[in-house]
């Protein structure tokens, strides 16, 4: 019988062999930190802070930008929503602005997105 691929393209097998391999034994294996260190700069460099910032804005963007998306709503639709310019939720949705708070609240709830906060 042949075994179900998963979503991510592999058997449930082969992800638990996946989970058991030890990678770093393997010849020529790189932690993903040393390359970020050498790509981005090293954790707590001033380089490595803008590098974070931009991949969360960026992150964030693609997180409103595929549910508008999934609603069917265009970036002109959304923007209406908010009560800002079309090009405003673009410069979000390709991470290139830096985002408030209120404006990604505003944003994801007129997305239907529920934020939560949690204190520890």
């Amino acid at each position: 019988m042949k075994q179900k691929k998963e979503i991510t393209g592999f058997t449930k097998g082969e992800l638990e062999k996946l989970r058991r391999t030890d990678f770093s034994k393997l010849k020529g294996f790189v932690e993903a930190g040393e390359i970020l260190g050498k790509e981005a700069g090293e954790s707590g460099s001033f380089e490595r802070e803008v590098f974070d910032a931009k991949a969360r804005a960026w992150y964030y963007g693609e997180i409103l930008r595929q549910r508008r998306k999934d609603l069917g709503l265009t970036q002109k639709e959304l923007a209406e929503k908010v009560g800002r310019e079309r090009t405003y939720i673009n410069r979000i949705e390709k991470g290139e602005t830096d985002l408030q708070l209120s404006s990604f609240i505003r944003i994801a709830a007129a997305l239907g997105i529920v934020l939560r906060l949690e204190f520890l």
